[in-house]
């Protein structure tokens, strides 16, 4: 959470009035100084003069005129998207994926990488490194046009610290993942797990822009939720807010890493889809899967059930509506719980379209509470490949365009 201003402090204030301004232009521009002053209730000589800095640092820039209303036609201002960029970092469970994106959030440049096997603290820090200084490099840009990066680190993470408490799928605790870059490349960085930024870069560019309550719902080798409450990033007491995967949804399913039973993760994660496809044609079902895997049922993935699916295979089809039933009595709770007005789905396992989709949809009309299930929608994310490194940049873009001191909101 932001730090309060100090009561009576100047810069403070001047800082949080920079802040409100950059922030009505980014989100109203091109825009007229006279209209920031009306809707930012700042005086129109406040406005000026900061206006007048936002200019000399190069964040905004004059452009076209706008209609008179009866005097001098106003020069609009708007964000300079293109003189500064941001940088996204994505380190998932097997790979790691960084971009770059100027200010309006347009990405200019990428690089992913997989991890090694059995990864190392030291090899993972140098594997981030590599990934960041690739993509700076790439962008062909003078360091001084760089603001900061984001990182959406799986698992559990201290977003106040910047550190990664634990990754389960590297297996790898208290990584310090903000100290290292900031020494590293002497920039701000902000480090959050990786739906919470893929939920606020939703706020920002996807399908929760203008929604007040929302949660979005990643699918992948695991299962997370990032959530927003009126307008905020919700994070719980101890940062573990939006663990869904670790819901119990069998109490007799298979066995979770975290040790429990029958956690969500373990029935619709990309491992249980595999696995469940392995077992059926051990069984002796005919699966076109056998024949594009040329018998080794170990390279089966959730990507080629819903290509196969979508490609006629019985098995395929029969395991992806398990998976949507699995997941509409996980997200049956979340709503009967949260009441959100939207569901964004994301992940490799929500491109698998009707196969999925219609067995969730019958699961939530017969689990979740006749009000809620009705008002919510549900929708696939657009922001595609790139949802979650969008949402590490994101978090620079909050630090920036939000008002110092004004809490979490996410938009």
């Amino acid at each position: 959470m932001s730090k309060s201003i100090p009561v009576g402090s100047f810069q403070g204030m001047k800082s949080l009035n920079k802040s409100t301004i950059l922030n009505v232009v980014r989100q109203y521009g091109p825009i007229s100084r006279a209209r920031i002053a009306k809707l930012t209730k700042l005086t129109p000589p406040t406005v000026t003069n900061l206006v007048s800095e936002l200019i000399e640092s190069k964040l905004v820039i004059e452009g076209t005129l706008g209609e008179s209303t009866g005097g001098r036609k106003p020069i609009l201002l708007r964000i300079n998207s293109s003189a500064f960029y941001v940088i996204g970092v994505y380190a998932g469970a097997k790979r790691l994926k960084a971009v770059t994106a100027n200010l309006d959030g347009n990405i200019i440049g990428e690089f992913e990488t997989r991890y090694a096997a059995n990864q190392t603290r030291e090899q993972f820090l140098q594997t981030l490194e590599k990934a960041v200084q690739n993509v700076m490099d790439n962008t062909h840009q003078q360091k001084e046009s760089f603001l900061g990066i984001g990182v959406g680190m799986h698992g559990l993470v201290d977003p106040e610290q910047g550190l990664s408490l634990f990754a389960p799928h590297l297996n790898l605790r208290d990584l310090p993942i903000k100290s290292f870059l900031e020494n590293r490349f002497q920039l701000p960085v902000e480090v959050e797990n990786d739906v919470r930024a893929q939920a606020l870069g939703e706020s920002w560019f996807g399908k929760g822009v203008g929604i007040q309550n929302f949660i979005c719902v990643h699918i992948g080798t695991g299962v997370g939720a990032g959530i927003i409450i009126d307008n905020k990033l919700y994070r719980g007491s101890s940062f573990t807010a939006g663990e869904i995967g670790h819901t119990t949804i069998d109490s007799n399913g298979p066995k979770c890493s975290c040790g429990n039973y029958g956690c969500l993760e373990t029935l619709v994660g990309g491992a249980a889809l595999a696995r469940r496809a392995q077992q059926a044609i051990r069984l002796g079902k005919e699966s076109i899967l056998e024949e594009w895997v040329q018998g080794d049922l170990d390279e089966i993935s959730a990507e080629m059930l819903c290509k196969a699916a979508q490609n006629g295979d019985f098995v395929a089809a029969e395991v992806l509506g398990d998976t949507g039933r699995y997941l509409g009595i996980g997200l049956a709770n979340l709503i009967n719980i949260l009441n959100p007005a939207l569901i964004i789905l994301s992940g490799g396992v929500s491109r698998a379209e009707h196969y999925l989709l219609n067995p969730l949809m019958d699961t939530l009309e017969k689990r979740a509470l006749t009000k809620p299930a009705n008002t919510v929608k549900i929708a696939i994310s657009e922001l595609g490949k790139n949802s979650i490194p969008i949402g590490a940049f994101t978090l620079v873009l909050y630090k920036l365009f939000t008002p110092t001191g004004l809490g979490d909101a996410a938009s």
